[in-house]
């Protein structure tokens, strides 16, 4: 794999477990000043030990590893007593995320899936109220129906999203 490869893959791998990174970081450390700079430093830490990864297992795990680090290093550098959580805690905390983070990856995956299922009607709706951010008056207006109907259209969308979802999740989990 060549250097532009392997930036992509960094930049790829980091978008997803991004969000798992920062939320142990943010639960870890108060201040969000502190925390912001730790996810930094973490980030800069997995572009440059992103060669160390094994691509095998899952990445999230990886930077949580090392989150986990470099949250001890933050509060043993403080030198004070502001260690809220111990060791062990923080490696627990981290654990969690890890599993909820693999959790999110089957959820979004499902949703996609049962997504491009839906009539094309109902994706258009689904798309305008939650895309679009309309309300379900402008939905009505643009689409020459009533506002009720609208209603009641998104309830049997999102119903039948639902009902996909957890059967694409039970299908997967067994």
């Amino acid at each position: 794999m060549n250097e532009d490869q392997k930036r992509v893959k960094f930049t790829q791998c980091w978008l997803e477990a991004e969000p798992a990174v920062s939320a142990y970081v943010f639960a870890s450390i108060s201040q969000f000043h502190d925390a912001e700079d730790v996810v930094q430093r973490i980030a800069q830490e997995l572009a440059r030990r992103f060669d160390e990864y094994d691509s095998g297992r899952p990445f999230v795990g990886w930077a949580l590893w090392i989150a986990k680090s470099r949250v001890i290093d933050f509060y043993r550098t403080q030198g004070q007593s502001r260690v809220v959580f111990s060791d062990e805690l923080l490696g627990q905390l981290a654990d969690t995320i890890a599993q909820q983070a693999d959790g999110r990856s089957q959820r979004r995956e499902a949703l996609e899936s049962c997504l491009d299922e839906l009539p094309p009607r109902s994706r258009r709706l689904l798309d305008l109220r939650y895309v679009g951010e309309r309300s379900a008056a402008e939905i009505a207006r643009e689409m020459g129906s009533t506002s009720g109907s609208v209603r009641v259209l998104l309830t049997r969308a999102r119903t039948a999203l639902a009902s996909c979802i957890a059967r694409r999740l039970a299908v997967e989990n067994r």
